[in-house]
């Protein structure tokens, strides 16, 4: 068990307005190489913010300020024993590469009462988008000027 320094946010790099199952991350996350997957024990998120807003819980935890081995997502390598992953549905453009913010109006009230609340619970615990500890683009905008904007500040 460690303590829980990083919630970690992430897009499932879809395009706008395509919609993402749960079991569609499994697949990608946990299915084997050999079938497309990346085979992972487990799946690299905590909760999913679907585009109509409702966040579904893909790994259960206790809720408390620490990571239990049986919590631990697959998000930010070197990251995962000390951090919750939130992703979002989309980041990217229409062409399928190109990272975009495509966060509709009812992801970002959910996410915006997600992680208020996360960081009501647990102020001490840094608020950070996957791009700033990995050289990747998600989750295609930038948390930290994103979080001035809610009232947060780190």
């Amino acid at each position: 068990m460690a303590k829980l320094k990083y919630l970690v946010i992430h897009c499932t790099a879809t395009p706008s307005g395509r919609e993402v199952s749960s079991g569609e991350i499994r697949a990608w996350h946990t299915n084997p190489v050999s079938k497309g997957g990346r085979g992972w024990k487990q799946v690299g998120y905590t909760d999913l913010i679907h585009l109509d807003g409702e966040v579904e819980r893909l790994v259960e935890n206790n809720e408390d300020a620490n990571v239990d081995p049986w919590e631990i997502t697959n998000g930010a390598k070197g990251y995962n024993s000390v951090s919750r992953h939130i992703v979002y549905v989309g980041g990217v453009a229409s062409d399928g590469k190109t990272p975009k913010d495509t966060r509709t109006k009812e992801q970002k009230l959910a996410m915006e009462t997600y992680v208020k609340e996360f960081h009501r619970r647990f102020p001490k615990v840094r608020i950070i988008g996957h791009r700033e500890v990995a050289a990747k683009g998600c989750p295609s905008f930038d948390v930290q000027a994103w979080l001035k904007t809610i009232g947060i500040n780190q």
